[in-house]
């Protein structure tokens, strides 16, 4: 493996992550994206998302 190849899959490895997070943020409204690194390197992402209920508008909604 050369230099060059090195340097491409090191860039081509933090473009993968970058993509990563940038999925993990997409379509999230409450929560969180946390990224794990371990030794200078991203290990893990993981993504927490909450869903809010307004109990007001809920009880609103039903037709009981």
């Amino acid at each position: 493996m050369g230099l060059e190849t090195g340097i491409f899959d090191k860039e081509q490895q933090v473009a993968d992550i970058a993509n990563q997070i940038v999925i993990a943020l997409q379509g999230i409204r409450f929560g969180s994206v946390e990224i794990i690194i371990h030794e200078s390197k991203v290990v893990q992402i993981e993504r927490r998302e909450k869903l809010r209920f307004d109990r007001r508008s809920t009880l609103e909604k039903s037709s009981f």
